[in-house]
């Protein structure tokens, strides 16, 4: 009994200490075109894992303390910058497995952190970055870039890069306003822009698979975070059916909006989200 209650305490302090570790972020809404987004800043959706530099440690969205090589952060400054670690399209697996590695030096020279906020900092977005510009001019890295900001010109403006980075393999674009002062939360004034929505859920329950995939997984049961109760079937590769997500854990799948009874329409796996 003592030694059980030894451990619950411990498990408790843990929680409550990745609790207070994650780090207070702005994310992003999605975009429908009624909004007027002209004279905003658009920029690709990077498809990577989201890497926060507080100055000191690389974090997780989540909170979770990344081990890059010491010669991967070594000149980084000593200011907050927001970004995602990434290597190409259409190659999350990989990113993942590289940064949540503790032994993966080596693989660490395929991942560049792309920077799209610098927390803390006064002005508007332009003005936020260049004050990492102005730092790099001085220290440059190699692989610390600023993620390229471009101005919509026009609704068909935004349309046509949507489709050449996903014409590419790119997830979609973001488009954020850039007078607006750095903010974090959920945010009107930074919004998601894809051809399909994509939220996430929890794996409840596996089912099996039949035909091909009998011996396999067949589909998921999971729940969204607003309660919502849905199977996901489609977008497993085989190796997910024979690995499958684990009860418990989180999936991103996509979807193409709402059946007339509020059911996701469509909804596809599209990969597991380590916490």
């Amino acid at each position: 009994m003592f030694k059980a209650g030894i451990q619950c305490i411990l498990l408790c302090l843990f929680l409550v200490q990745s609790a207070f570790a994650k780090p207070d972020l702005f994310l992003l809404k999605t975009y429908d075109d009624s909004k007027d987004i002209v004279g905003w800043a658009m920029s690709e959706k990077l498809d990577g894992i989201r890497g926060f530099w507080n100055g000191q440690e690389l974090l997780t969205r989540g909170g979770n303390k990344l081990n890059p090589p010491k010669w991967f952060i070594e000149n980084y400054p000593t200011f907050a910058i927001d970004g995602e670690l990434w290597t190409k399209r259409d190659d999350f697996e990989n990113i993942s497995s590289i940064v949540r590695s503790k032994n993966s030096d080596d693989r660490w020279k395929d991942i560049t952190h792309h920077i799209f906020e610098v927390p803390n900092q006064t002005g508007g977005l332009p003005e936020r970055l260049a004050v990492l510009k102005t730092y790099l001019s001085e220290n440059p890295i190699a692989h610390l870039k600023i993620l390229k900001q471009t101005v919509v010109k026009s609704q068909q403006h935004l349309q046509d890069f949507l489709q050449q980075v996903v014409s590419g393999k790119g997830e979609g674009v973001v488009v954020r306003n850039p007078k607006t002062l750095y903010e974090t939360g959920r945010l009107s004034s930074a919004l998601k822009v894809k051809q399909y929505f994509d939220t996430e859920c929890r794996v409840s329950e596996i089912l099996p698979g039949a035909g091909k995939y009998l011996g396999k997984m067949g589909s998921v049961l999971c729940q969204t975070q607003d309660g919502k109760q849905l199977k996901i079937g489609s977008g497993f590769k085989d190796k997910d059916r024979a690995n499958p997500p684990a009860i418990g854990s989180k999936i991103t799948f996509k979807y193409y909006g709402f059946t007339k009874k509020g059911k996701y329409k469509y909804p596809v796996y599209l990969r597991s989200r380590p916490e």
